[in-house]
């Protein structure tokens, strides 16, 4: 038996980033400011890696913990399934 030697065509991933990294300060996020947060996070509520934000490590860190305060206090919902209306 001969192994076929076919391989998958090349696909390129779509990056979708949000902003320039420089345009949203550390001061900006905040818990309290949802519709930033919002921008950060994806259409089933999952937080966007840093590849797709386009944000430095440092601010990265900054948002994922302040989305995680803004879902413990109920300003964002964990999952896609506890939409707000």
């Amino acid at each position: 038996m001969a192994k076929s030697n076919t391989k998958k065509p090349f696909v390129k991933k779509i990056v979708r980033k949000i902003e320039d990294s420089s345009s949203i300060s550390v001061a900006e996020i905040d818990y309290k400011n949802v519709p930033i947060l919002k921008k950060f996070i994806g259409a089933r509520e999952k937080i966007m890696s840093r590849k797709d934000s386009g944000l430095s490590a440092k601010k990265q860190r900054k948002l994922q913990a302040e989305i995680k305060k803004a879902r413990i206090m109920g300003l964002l919902p964990f999952t896609d399934r506890h939409a707000l209306s």
